[in-house]
């Protein structure tokens, strides 16, 4: 088979699995398992593919249609413009939470700023906001050794020594004020897991679901943040939807002030700032 006739029959296969875009993991998988880039692949669809190439391949469409998230897969993922080691350990970065990161350092007024990334996951909040704001102190925490470790492996990858990452279940274990708070937690009730896609649920559980209403732990978040917050400090988070309103009142009656609502590239309410005091 040709290259161009493997991605066709790969997509078809992945379309009749129910895969989104499947023309496009298609050629992200065939590219990977030839170790090209995927625009490459553009200037070899005559090529016929031998036996040896194909062999691995097959194992990869196996799996993604499986609903094994093509991430895991590649091993990697892009987020505001570095590549991400990515597998089972931590939640796949989604798209909404690069447009988190860019509202954030919007916001970010002193470069020697001290910030705090909760529930770092992978680390793309914390080394991203690294990256773009060489001047600031900045720790990460997650309650999970795996997230962490994933983390770690990701300073590595990107050069970044001066993250400091800790175990802590939010703030618990972390000491001083910050400039900045910023936190994508998990904001999904149990009672949810049903209207989740397959390969939503293959990520870790504890970064998904927070109890029966959802936002339980962004809620805990907001009475404990004001002993952490240094004056007029900024609580920025990612929420699910509908959740908006109720945090709100919250965040007023926790005597917050200049609360704002931004809506996600769809047009849903998807994230939180506040500052106390």
């Amino acid at each position: 088979m040709t290259v161009l006739e493997v991605l066709q029959s790969t997509a078809a296969y992945f379309k009749k699995r129910g895969i989104e875009n499947p023309r496009l993991n298609a050629e992200h998988l065939l590219a990977h398992s030839l170790g090209r880039k995927r625009l490459d692949v553009y200037l070899e669809f005559e090529r016929d593919l031998a036996e040896p190439e194909l062999a691995p391949l097959r194992e990869l469409v196996r799996r993604r249609g499986q609903n094994e998230p093509l991430q895991h897969l590649l091993g990697t993922v892009e987020f505001c413009g570095n590549i991400f080691l990515c597998d089972k350990r931590a939640l796949v970065p989604r798209p909404e939470t690069e447009e988190f990161v860019g509202l954030v350092e919007s916001r970010i007024v002193n470069r020697e700023s001290r910030i705090v990334d909760l529930g770092t996951g992978s680390g793309v909040i914390a080394l991203s906001l690294a990256k773009k704001i060489p001047e600031a102190e900045i720790v990460a925490t997650d309650i999970a050794d795996e997230a962490l470790l994933l983390a770690r492996e990701n300073a590595v990858q990107l050069g970044i020594a001066r993250v400091q990452f800790i175990k802590s279940d939010l703030l618990e274990n972390v000491d001083g004020k910050f400039d900045l708070i910023v936190a994508n937690l998990p904001y999904i009730s149990r009672h949810d897991r049903d209207q989740l896609a397959p390969e939503v649920l293959r990520d870790p559980e504890v970064a998904l679901f927070a109890g029966e209403k959802g936002d339980e732990i962004i809620r805990r978040l907001i009475e404990t943040a004001p002993s952490h917050l240094s004056r007029k400090g900024l609580l920025a988070l990612e929420i699910g939807l509908g959740q908006e309103p109720a945090l709100i009142d919250l965040l007023r009656d926790k005597n917050y002030g200049d609360i704002e609502a931004k809506n996600d590239y769809s047009g849903r309410t998807r994230f939180l700032f506040a500052r106390y005091g």
